[in-house]
């Protein structure tokens, strides 16, 4: 079973290559749907029997992983190390399933190929129906790739390969303004985060002469030596390496300051953001950062920068998503909101707690956007919440599932965002991070409060639409309301894997499942207890998750009480009126935008005109003095140089051998009696230099 690791990935590219190379242009709808989520579908039933199998092996058992190399891709020479003196560079091209990866390849797969399928009906009427698939496919081999590689660089193909896709997907819409914007913006500033990533690598083959999971994070663990000492701008070898990943990391997954590009993500269709935003590529920062989590380990400095990075990030996106007004706005700032919390989490050393977050919010949050491209869809593409209102009675099934959803991202008791968020907040305080502890408590609030608040906006009150938009209100079809309804299920069941030490007595099972891939660091290089042993008191583990219900229950109260049914819009808009600077703040998104407009972008643009002139006045300059130099004085000696030397030994070349033409042509008579006279002459002259020699 082992040896399907390698078919997983390789499923979604080949529907990719189906719909996008061998079957364009000749096959209708329903051949592109059954490829593209058939691919999808048999990969996520292949991922089932693989996690199934290795969960029941003695290498799980062993706390092993199970590891496959489908080709050299690589093979080096000798390769000059700091640590080893020489190595053979030798990078394969493999895959590896351990537990975060397992827990990583049921999440992407099955939540993936939900959202295929909700988009046959969501794009069933749209233009490049089939380059759209051929997209998702892509993106979901390229997904499958980082999460399954064994080792780093097979993981930035994977990297990049969403990141191309993201482009593709979110410019999806090519024909409009604003859509290809997002995806190249998207794609530049990811790149900023990839350089960063580029260089840890380096860093790693320059020291270890490895990228191979299985060879590097064991040795360190063993030898922290390796990497405590001073390396580089006066941090050690960990340090470098987990600052240069975590940039990389606050990109892919839209992180201070690199966090701009997920909001404009939205200009993609409504499945896009689902896919991009839940369980794909905005979490494969916080997978990479608890992939590394050795080094982290090891990096005191650099995990305190992941854990106050994480938790200003959440608290900053939620006070942006409060102010929008667009639905998959709120939902986009809420996802970066969301992150921030994963990378609390991972700073604080709580790696199965992020990941534990990352799956919960997968179910919801794809829940949250395919409810919201539901409402689009009745609303015949309007966005804008101020013109929605009423649609519980049109839109039943959406309106509970989407009432689920937003429970259980507000952190509700008996819904999975509670347990995961709750244990974030509770290792958090645990490991004495109490300041970060109260920010992400506030978070929390603000996120009860701005999904009830788009909760309440869409779907109570009375409707605020136009006439034509209400005649076109429906139900969307099953394709689109069966993948809620499962994903309705994921946003409560998934919590049952992680049910808290008060509840169980012990660890959840995913903490427990997820250990075996958080390394023990044999040397003492700083004190991450929270992963292992911070464990709370009874007492004040439930005084602690009291606190958090309440206060996500006051979230859930302010909103009703300035938009809930019969309040409609006038009392949040008096709030917006008696701070109007604030809410000018807010709703332009705390003119992040605008700041790196005025400096990155303006300053790029300066910095272009300025080598421009440089280059029209000084390099030009020297261009054009040569080139009159030239004509000036050196063509003349030029002319003479041609003249008389390159022309002499040409014309007295021709003159040599027409002169000795003229005399050999005297000899060529043509009488043969004459040609015998002279063979015999030559004859008698060589008998005679014969004997004259002898």
């Amino acid at each position: 079973m082992k040896q399907l690791l390698w078919l997983i990935p390789l499923l979604p590219f080949c529907g990719a290559l189906l719909n996008g190379v061998l079957l364009r242009h000749r096959v209708g709808k329903k051949m592109v749907v059954a490829v593209a989520c058939g691919s999808v579908l048999l990969a996520c039933f292949s991922a089932l029997a693989v996690i199934g199998s290795y969960m029941g092996s003695a290498e799980h058992a062993a706390g092993q992983a199970w590891e496959i190399v489908v080709y050299n891709w690589i093979p080096g020479g000798t390769l000059l190390t700091d640590i080893a003196g020489t190595a053979q560079l030798d990078i394969s091209m493999g895959f590896l399933l351990d537990p975060l990866s397992a827990v990583m390849l049921f999440i992407v797969t099955f939540v993936g190929f939900l959202i295929h399928v909700y988009s046959v009906g969501y794009m069933a009427h749209e233009e490049g129906f089939q380059r759209f698939f051929t997209y998702l496919n892509l993106f979901m081999g390229a997904m499958l790739m980082l999460i399954l590689g064994n080792n780093y660089l097979v993981m930035f193909v994977g990297w990049e390969g969403v990141g191309l896709c993201s482009y593709l997907l979110i410019g999806f819409y090519y024909k409009e303004e604003f859509p290809p914007f997002a995806g190249r913006k998207a794609f530049i500033v990811n790149r900023i985060g990839d350089f960063a990533f580029i260089i840890a690598l380096f860093a790693l083959v320059a020291r270890f002469g490895t990228l191979d999971y299985t060879k590097l994070f064991p040795q360190i663990a063993a030898h922290a030596s390796l990497v405590t000492g001073e390396y580089l701008l006066g941090l050690t070898f960990a340090s470098f390496v987990a600052l240069c990943l975590f940039v990389g990391a606050t990109g892919k997954s839209a992180q201070i300051p690199l966090f701009v590009w997920l909001p404009d993500a939205m200009a993609g269709p409504t499945p896009v953001s689902a896919l991009i935003h839940a369980a794909t590529m905005v979490t494969a920062g916080v997978y990479m950062v608890a992939r590394s989590n050795v080094l982290f380990q090891l990096a005191d400095n650099i995990s305190t920068v992941v854990a106050v990075v994480g938790a200003a990030t959440a608290l900053f996106a939620g006070t942006i998503a409060i102010a929008q007004t667009d639905i998959k706005k709120v939902l986009a700032y809420s996802t970066v909101s969301q992150l921030g919390y994963m990378f609390l989490a991972a700073g604080v050393g709580a790696y199965s707690v992020a990941i534990f977050h990352v799956a919960t919010h997968a179910f919801f949050k794809a829940l949250l956007f395919l409810g919201s491209g539901s409402v689009i869809h009745a609303m015949s593409g309007e966005q804008d919440m101020r013109e929605m209102g009423g649609l519980k009675k049109m839109l039943p099934w959406t309106y509970w599932t989407f009432l689920i959803g937003a429970l259980a991202i507000s952190g509700v008791p008996g819904f999975a965002g509670f347990f995961s968020k709750d244990a974030i907040l509770e290792q958090t305080f645990a490991g004495g991070h109490t300041l970060l502890w109260v920010v992400g408590l506030a978070t929390a609030g603000l996120t009860a409060c701005y999904m009830f608040r788009a909760f309440f906006m869409t779907f109570h009150g009375k409707f605020r639409g136009s006439d034509e938009q209400r005649s076109h209100l429906h139900e969307s079809p099953a394709s689109m309301t069966l993948p809620l309804v499962v994903l309705a299920a994921g946003s409560i069941l998934t919590g049952l894997v992680g049910l808290p030490r008060v509840i169980l007595g012990q660890d959840g099972w995913i903490h427990r499942f997820l250990s075996g891939s958080i390394y023990e660091i044999a040397s003492p290089a700083g004190d991450h207890a929270a992963e292992h042993g911070h464990h709370l008191s009874t007492t004040l583990e439930v005084g602690l998750m009291g606190i958090s219900v309440a206060v996500a229950l006051l979230g859930i109260f302010a909103a009703y009480s300035f938009f809930g049914p019969g309040k409609e819009l006038g009392r949040g808009a008096a709030i917006a009126a008696r701070f109007p600077r604030l809410h000018r703040l807010l709703v332009n998104k705390w003119f992040v935008d605008e700041i790196y407009n005025a400096t990155a972008v303006r300053g790029t643009w300066t910095l272009a005109r300025q080598l421009f002139r440089f280059d029209a006045g000084v390099v030009d300059g020297v261009v054009n003095g040569t080139r009159h130099f030239t004509a000036a004085f050196l063509a003349p000696m030029s002319a003479m140089f041609d003249q008389y030397v390159v022309d002499g030994l040409v014309n007295a070349t021709g003159r040599i051998f027409s002169f000795g033409s003229r005399i050999l042509r005297k000899v060529q008579t043509g009488f043969v009696s004459q040609y015998a006279f002279v063979f015999v002459l030559g004859l008698f002259a060589m008998v005679c230099l014969y004997i004259f020699l002898r």
